[in-house]
């Protein structure tokens, strides 16, 4: 079973990129510097708008999660895990988290990267407030 999600967001001059246990996209346009775990604002989707196929997939133990973050030609690659406790409710965000934390924002647990993991070159064009950013998750079991 699988099922996919394109997410459409773009950078913000704010970006930091440089928490060590999660990563997160956000629909809210605003990044203040202290909010270094997000990656991109603005996206079309959060956790509310995921389909249903998409969360009933994520909430198997056994799931797995790909995250494919598209910023023109450089692509970085996350893998990460459902869980049977994760809510997938959240209306504006969804966290990618490397610790099993769940609340109602966490999207994936056990993530292999962060926010500080992504190569500098992707960090760099995420500064840019016009950047696009493609995220494409892939839910299988």
């Amino acid at each position: 079973m699988e099922a996919t999600e394109v997410i459409i967001a773009f950078g913000h001059e704010n970006m930091q990129a440089s928490h060590k246990t999660t990563l997160e996209i956000t629909k809210e346009p605003n990044l203040s510097k202290t909010g270094n775990c997000v990656i991109a604002v603005s996206a079309d989707k959060a956790l509310a708008d995921l389909s249903p196929m998409f969360k009933k997939i994520m909430r198997k133990n056994e799931a797995k999660l790909t995250v494919l973050i598209e910023t023109g030609r450089d692509v970085e690659l996350v893998k990460a895990s459902g869980n049977s406790r994760l809510v997938l409710t959240h209306p504006a965000d969804m966290v990618i988290r490397k610790s099993d934390y769940v609340c109602s924002r966490t999207l994936a647990i056990n993530a292999d990267k962060a926010a500080c993991d992504l190569p500098k070159r992707i960090v760099d064009k995420l500064r840019n407030p016009k950047q696009k950013v493609k995220i494409t998750l892939t839910a299988r079991l």
